[in-house]
């Protein structure tokens, strides 16, 4: 079982900070190992859209596909995987933080597709790329000052 919740502080308006997190196009901007990503639903970002992605973990290319399950602008987004080796949700949540965001990313689950002895080291390694995607996020969004 995976349960990894990583914080930071970006020192921007959250929503700001929200619409750029949210958004799956950005996401290849921010997250180290996606190499892709892309809208299969048209329409506003919702519950129910779905988002293609194509990301690199534990020397292993991966295609996967999101579903949000469940998105309050600005407040808090949840997705799941449609499909692919990761049966774990992705949670993101926004709040006020001393004049800018604190943003958590969250994963909790228990990843397939793995040999059972990969599935203990993945907590650490998920937590030590999310804090690098999260401090690469900030970099982005408190340049655009």
């Amino acid at each position: 079982m995976v349960n990894v919740q990583t914080r930071i502080h970006i020192d921007r308006p959250r929503a700001e900070v929200a619409d750029f997190a949210a958004n799956p196009d950005n996401a290849p901007q921010w997250y180290v190992n996606i190499h892709s990503s892309q809208r299969l639903t048209g329409g506003p970002l919702g519950v129910g859209s779905k988002v293609a992605f194509n990301a690199a973990f534990m020397g292993r290319e991966l295609s996967y596909t999101y579903e949000l399950v469940e998105y309050v602008p600005g407040g808090k987004l949840v997705m799941r995987t449609a499909q692919g080796p990761f049966p774990m949700p992705t949670t993101y949540t926004w709040t006020d933080d001393d004049g800018g965001t604190l943003m958590t990313l969250g994963n909790t689950g228990s990843p397939s597709g793995f040999p059972r002895l990969a599935g203990l080291v993945m907590a650490p390694m998920i937590r030590r790329q999310t804090r690098k995607d999260l401090q690469k996020l900030k970099r982005i969004l408190e340049g655009r000052q």
